[in-house]
């Protein structure tokens, strides 16, 4: 089973965010959903979670660059073409001139999508929120 969780952006240090990001419904809370996630990995992993992952349509080096400064044991993803965005049709929004993914969380299970955490609040209870179901489903 794969965990793929979407967001919008992680910050960047030294750089300010989008004017008005806070008050954009839900944007603000990307470095603490993947510090949940980072926290909650074991967790997952005993509950059949394979493979974790975060994905924003930031570029992959940005994207390698926050994982190592979270110290997440798994990787982000980069979807900066918009390419997996738009064939899955997944839900974005506009800011600041940048296009950018809305909240979600998916479970796929032998590549089908089993189900969608859409909306995602708060953020940092994602990881939670997907352990609590992976508890709660009946066994495959």
């Amino acid at each position: 089973m794969t965990v793929v969780y979407a967001y919008p952006m992680t910050g960047r240090l030294g750089i300010a965010l989008p004017d008005g990001w806070d008050m954009l419904p839900g944007a603000r809370g990307c470095t603490p959903q993947s510090c949940s996630f980072r926290d909650h990995h074991a967790e997952l992993k005993a509950l059949g979670a394979d493979h974790l992952f975060g994905l924003s349509t930031q570029t992959t080096h940005y994207q390698q660059a926050a994982a190592e400064r979270l110290h997440l044991p798994f990787a982000l993803l980069s979807d900066c073409d918009f390419k997996f965005t738009d064939a899955m049709r997944l839900p974005t929004f506009e800011t600041s001139g940048m296009r950018l993914l809305k909240r979600l969380t998916m479970i796929i299970v032998d590549g089908r999508i089993k189900h969608i955490f859409y909306p995602v609040f708060p953020p940092d209870r994602s990881a939670t929120d997907v352990a609590n179901w992976l508890r709660a489903r009946p066994a495959a």
